[in-house]
């Protein structure tokens, strides 16, 4: 399973990586693999404020629908538009064309509260 160890990660299986825009977030390829195969994601708007914990949007599979959860508080500050047309990129590669949001955090250090790679590798068994 790829669990890249530059990423923190959420125990709903959400990951998010610092970049120079914010905090990009989307969900672990573990979440993918168990949705099957993505035909439908719903994400919030850009300059949304969104609360750590809360749900942001949804993924629609073959299989069900799941809430998607907020690793961070924050603005949002860029959609990834691409996944209403190709919602399978989320499954080809979670971690790269599939990201979902990026947030402004209200809190910087934040990340740094969410769970290590080895972690989450824990906690997926």
């Amino acid at each position: 399973m790829n669990i890249p160890s530059e990423l923190h990660y959420t125990s709903d299986h959400e990951w998010a990586r610092q970049t120079a825009e914010g905090v990009q977030v989307g969900i672990t390829a573990f979440a993918a693999e168990q949705l099957g195969a993505v035909v439908f994601v719903e994400l919030p708007k850009v300059g949304d404020r969104i609360a750590a914990g809360g749900a942001f949007g949804q993924v629609e599979s073959t299989k069900s629908v799941s809430d998607l959860y907020a690793p961070l508080s924050g603005k949002v500050v860029a959609v990834n538009a691409a996944l209403e047309s190709a919602p399978e990129q989320v499954n080809d590669d979670p971690y790269g064309a599939g990201w979902m949001i990026t947030l402004a955090p209200d809190d910087a250090n934040a990340v740094a509260g969410l769970l290590d790679a080895d972690a989450y590798r824990a906690l997926i068994g």
